[in-house]
């Protein structure tokens, strides 16, 4: 890799604020905010929205949606297609 064209790579805490959840890795995202870790350490900290911890398809609350029952009802109420 060329020497002062790449982003620091760096230890970062990710806090999904709507499950009170928060876990360290190492990314290229900056914060001027900061959390002091398990390990007694001080990371720069990043909110986000939603992790795998509170969105609806990891949780197992996700709906599926019945397009075949929409698909039926159209062609009960307007007859099935095939006009000329």
């Amino acid at each position: 890799m060329r020497k002062g064209i790449h982003p620091e790579y760096r230890p970062v805490v990710f806090r999904d604020r709507a499950a009170d959840y928060a876990f360290l890795t190492r990314s290229t995202m900056t914060s001027e905010r900061t959390i002091e870790w398990e390990d007694g350490r001080t990371y720069p900290v990043v909110d986000v929205e939603i992790s795998d911890v509170s969105h609806p398809f990891y949780t197992g609350t996700a709906r599926v949606l019945d397009t075949a029952g929409r698909v039926e009802r159209f062609e009960r109420r307007y007859g099935k297609g095939g006009g000329a």
